[in-house]
């Protein structure tokens, strides 16, 4: 073999090492990795009961009900379609009617989605950017992802 040989082989084998490590590390990632849905692309996209996902969009004025315990139902709205939710724990101090919030959980059987984590914005600055433009009456692209705390 000569030597351009040699050199040729030995950075072929460094792109495929290469590869292999840039595909197992994105393969170790897909489950860290959690997609951001409004409430209008969760009925649009018809998402299967079960499956976890981040819902947002604003607090729906009048929708807070307080139940037994820590558990409290609300509805998330991107102004033109509504989720309703339901969250048994403590909730953030700056959750509120009309203020943006990301709920984190399932969808249930009867369509409504049942979060075991809530987000509370406190600024405008915290909202996400495909949020934000969703709830200005764009859309953002599906599957634009958020990485889990």
């Amino acid at each position: 073999m000569t030597r351009k040989q040699r050199r040729g082989v030995l950075i072929g084998t460094c792109l495929v090492v290469l590869g292999v490590a840039v595909g197992l590390v994105l393969y170790a990632m897909r489950d860290s990795i959690v997609f951001f849905y409004s409430p209008s692309e969760v009925a649009k996209m018809q998402i299967a009961p079960g499956q976890r996902f981040r819902l947002g969009g604003l607090v729906e004025t009048g929708s807070v009900v307080r139940g037994e315990g820590t558990t409290v139902r609300f509805a998330v709205t991107d102004k033109v379609t509504t989720l309703p939710v339901t969250y048994t724990g403590v909730l953030p101090d700056l959750f509120r009617e009309g203020q943006g919030v990301v709920a984190e959980g399932v969808l249930g059987a009867d369509g409504t989605f049942q979060a075991d984590n809530v987000l509370a914005k406190h600024d405008e600055k915290y909202m996400p950017p495909e949020a934000a433009q969703a709830l200005k009456g764009g859309t953002f692209a599906p599957g634009s992802e958020i990485k889990k705390p």
